[in-house]
């Protein structure tokens, strides 16, 4: 593509923005204030035909604007009062065309149908409230054959695909006087024009009788098109913005966890402590504004609240996330507050002091992203390496290179607006993230991203809020990390209902002051399947190890992995496995349901503690 599309069709039509998200401290934490925030994926299933395109495209805020438009133009052929003729004024009829060129089958005309109103109203139409309830008109009734025959003699109903009069089917009488007053409009604008010669007597009868047989008719279409007006001065009235669109979501859900014992401190392999947590109903809400000035442009605002919290405090691991967490005390919050827009034809920039981090600017690659309408689990939505850093603040860029490459780039602070110590937050202080994401489609049915990030972390958190983002001991006194992290996603449609891919990260982090580095890795193979059973149904099977420390050689007391017994260097001795499942069944456009389960054998990387089970029914609508 030539042109960018910076993103608010796909992103805010196909997902709203989901709510901010405080992600749980790890388990195991020191006494240190750790200061760990993270902004919800705003990305939505990737379409099964390409690549999701970037948050960077000219909205479509044409929807008010298209109704009117269709109004006024059904009204401009319709203003003036319909006239009953007679022999004496038949040349001097006013300009009647007929409203309902879209009348041309008995669908079209329930587009115009009245809805119901109270028995004693005053509006003569509150007794129409379907055209089905109108007499039909059979092909083999004399007005057929009236109307037809003036057609055929003065050619007075145009705009039929095929050309031709339609007459071998019933329609209803509202419909048949919609045609016959179309064909009175054009004989009395052929007369007008000199077209034709006077009608003769015959026709002049005939015309006569159809109008007596259909003068019920004539007046409701008159009274729909005073009504129609109406509405329509009464939407241009009362519209929001011309140049903002409101996007809305509401997700409810039903979620609970087993009761898997816990060895906490992985000393002796006996457990300690039994996890436990309710079983919960819970919601959240979000509304996003997308405003465009120039239609190259788009602001986004979104707001969100919500009551559902992370599980990991009362699992004692982090594992069990939710990827539809969004706990804010049912509190209003801004989530999304950035400005996009193209500097060229194929270069898109994000700003924002809200919504701005990798998550928000990379491409999405996986087809099961999304947190409201995709992988039940956090760790199923993305590679985690992306949430690194906990950003919400900064700039990003797309950039369009070729149809087949792009790049995208962002710097991310996590409290940006912070302007007390500069070890702590502010644009360059605290926790921030710089990274670039390398996107491909070598061929027209796999999608690559290859990712790139370093991250500095003042207390020795990664921030990606899963499996092992503590880097040291809670024993040893917390010191800054730098880290890098490279990775790769991908996605292959072998068909339009079968997709396979996977990714994998691996992050290297070094203490500013002392020797030694701390390694992580992750990675998961996944199926989906859409259209499951039904089109826009969405299935998938996870399977993959969350995020591990696979090394860690910081001097003798400050090496995580082993921080019950001296904090010896060394790696995690055993290994977590993810298995999730999940269906997302459309029940409409805007309504969809979600069961979903997911096991993690040997939760935080310990063969000692029980097998979790985390379970979650959501419901999420979209409007």
């Amino acid at each position: 593509m030539s042109d960018i599309s910076l993103l608010m069709a796909s992103v805010l039509a196909t997902a709203p923005i989901s709510a901010l998200n405080l992600p749980e401290q790890p388990v195991v934490r020191s006494d240190k204030l750790v200061q760990e925030s993270t902004q919800e994926n705003l990305s939505q299933v990737v379409s099964p035909a390409e690549i999701t395109p970037p948050e960077f495209v000219q909205p479509d805020i044409t929807t008010s604007s298209a109704i009117k438009d269709k109004y006024e133009n059904i009204l401009k052929k319709s203003r003036e009062k319909i006239q009953f003729i007679n022999s004496s004024n038949l040349p001097e009829l006013k300009n009647t065309q007929v409203v309902i060129e879209v009348a041309q089958n008995q669908e079209n005309t329930e587009e115009f149908s009245l809805p119901p109103q109270s028995p004693d109203s005053d509006n003569p139409m509150s007794q129409v409230t379907s055209v089905s309830q109108l007499k039909d008109v059979q092909p083999s009734d004399w007005a057929f054959d009236a109307l037809q025959s003036l057609v055929e003699r003065y050619g007075c109903i145009a705009g039929y695909a095929d050309g031709t009069y339609s007459g071998n089917r019933t329609i209803s009488r509202y419909e048949f006087a919609a045609r016959l007053n179309a064909c009175l409009e054009k004989i009395n604008e052929a007369i007008a024009n000199h077209k034709i010669n006077p009608i003769n007597n015959e026709d002049l009868i005939l015309l006569q009788r159809l109008q007596g047989e259909f003068k019920t008719e004539l007046q409701q279409l008159e009274q729909l098109i005073e009504t129609t007006e109406h509405r329509s001065t009464e939407l241009q009235a009362n519209q929001f913005s011309t140049t903002t669109r409101l996007f809305g979501q509401a997700v409810f859900s039903v979620q609970g966890s087993n009761s898997p014992d816990v060895d906490l401190f992985p000393r002796d392999g006996v457990p300690e402590r039994q996890g436990k947590t309710n079983l919960t109903f819970t919601s959240s809400a979000q509304l996003t504004l997308a405003t465009s000035f120039t239609g190259r442009d788009l602001l986004l605002t979104g707001l969100s609240a919500g009551n559902l919290g992370s599980n990991a405090s009362l699992l004692f691991t982090n594992m069990g996330r939710l990827g539809f967490e969004s706990n804010t005390d049912n509190n209003l919050v801004i989530s999304d507050l950035s400005y996009r827009f193209l500097a060229t034809d194929n270069l898109g920039i994000v700003v924002g002091t809200a919504g701005v981090n990798p998550i928000n600017t990379f491409r999405g690659i996986s087809p099961l992203e999304g947190s409201n309408d995709g992988a039940i689990s956090l760790f199923g939505q993305r590679n985690p390496i992306l949430g690194i850093g906990n950003g919400t603040g900064g700039i990003g860029f797309d950039w369009q290179i070729s149809d087949r490459i792009s790049l995208q780039g962002v710097y991310s602070s996590e409290i940006p607006s912070f302007p007390g110590n500069i070890n702590q937050g502010g644009l360059f202080g605290g926790r921030f993230t710089a990274g670039a994401q390398l996107s491909l489609a070598p061929t027209n049915d796999i999608d690559i991203g290859v990712h790139y990030l370093y991250s500095h972390s003042p207390d020795g958190l990664l921030g990606s809020g899963i499996g092992d983002s503590q880097l040291i001991s809670p024993f040893a006194d917390a010191t800054a990390f730098d880290t890098q992290a490279i990775g790769a996603t991908v996605a292959w449609r072998i068909n339009p209902n079968l997709q396979l891919g996977g990714w994998g990260g691996f992050t290297s982090s070094k203490p500013f002051n002392l020797p030694g580095s701390v390694e992580t890795t992750n990675w998961m193979v996944f199926a989906a399947f859409p259209n499951l059973l039904r089109p826009g149904n969405l299935g998938g099977v996870l399977v993959g190890q969350p995020p591990k420390i696979t090394s860690s050689t910081l001097p003798e007391g400050f090496n995580f992995p082993n921080f019950s017994d001296g904090g010896t260097a060394g790696g995690r001795s055993d290994t977590s496995i993810h298995v999730e499942l999940f269906y997302r069944t459309q029940l409409s456009d805007n309504i969809a349901l979600t069961p979903g389960l997911f096991v993690i054998f040997n939760p935080d990387h310990n063969a000692a503690n029980d097998t979790l089970v985390v379970g979650a029914l959501r419901a999420t609508f979209r409007f």
